[in-house]
């Protein structure tokens, strides 16, 4: 795993060093959102999403495989017992969610298996696949009539899945499953512009969590910069891929 990270410690240096050339991130705009779904939400990023979401005041409805003592200390509403990587959950968050509307939908949840080649676990690239590119296409589309003019749909991506920012190789089914999540992002992008719904492809940075063996920044820094993000969506820059901090990555 320490190539990965290591390549990703390397870019956000070189970033910093150029960030003059980058151009400026959208203004974060003063929205008041009455809704915000978070998936993956006992944990990391998306605990501290729906912390910093609940603590301003937005309605949080947090999504997850099992429910903490943590989480349900933040007065939010927890569905728990749904696997983003199964189909037949679907139904299940449907049924829960009902007719309530979602300003903000956070498709959070992910897995990272670390992999070399020679030694590749296909059945650990399916899950993968399932669970990072499929997840956040299942939920968005269970969730298409709860979605409306104005919503927004951010799908928590990783720059490790750019191609032209690939630099070390490695983690073939975590990077391959994030390439395509940005193309189902696109994708999702075209589709939903008709009705007022824009999309966003966020990178979080290098963020200290289990899945990255707490290396990286504080969760609660990135979820801040996340929100940011989400804020300043509209439709005119629906479709980008940007860094937590503001700035356009490399597809």
């Amino acid at each position: 795993m320490r190539s990965l990270f290591d390549q990703l410690r390397k870019q956000l240096a070189r970033q910093r060093r150029r960030r003059k050339s980058i151009p400026p991130s959208p203004p974060t705009q003063e929205i008041s959102m009455t809704t915000a779904l978070v998936t993956g939400c006992n944990r990391g990023i998306g605990f501290q999403l729906c912390k910093q979401l609940a603590e301003r005041g937005d309605d949080v409805i947090g999504v997850c495989r099992s429910e903490s003592d943590e989480l349900n200390q933040l007065g939010i509403r927890v569905i728990s017992g749904i696997d983003i990587g199964r189909g037949d959950a679907m139904p299940r968050l449907r049924a829960a969610i009902g007719d309530q509307h979602i300003d903000v939908l956070v498709n959070n949840a992910g897995i990272l298996r670390s992999d070399k080649l020679g030694e590749l676990d296909y059945d650990e690239m399916m899950e993968q696949f399932r669970v990072n590119t499929l997840g956040p296409l299942r939920v968005t589309e269970a969730l298409l009539g709860n979605l409306g003019e104005g919503s927004k749909v951010a799908i928590i991506t990783s720059r490790v899945g750019s191609i032209e920012d690939n630099t070390s190789g490695g983690y073939y089914g975590y990077r391959a499953s994030k390439t395509a999540v940005n193309q189902i992002g696109t994708n999702l992008k075209h589709d939903l512009h008709p009705r007022g719904i824009a999309v966003a492809l966020l990178h979080p940075g290098l963020v200290a969590t289990d899945m990255t063996g707490r290396q990286g920044i504080a969760p609660a820094d990135s979820a801040r910069g996340l929100i940011q993000r989400i804020d300043a969506l509209n439709l005119d820059n629906s479709g980008g891929f940007w860094h937590a901090e503001g700035y356009a990555l490399p597809w």
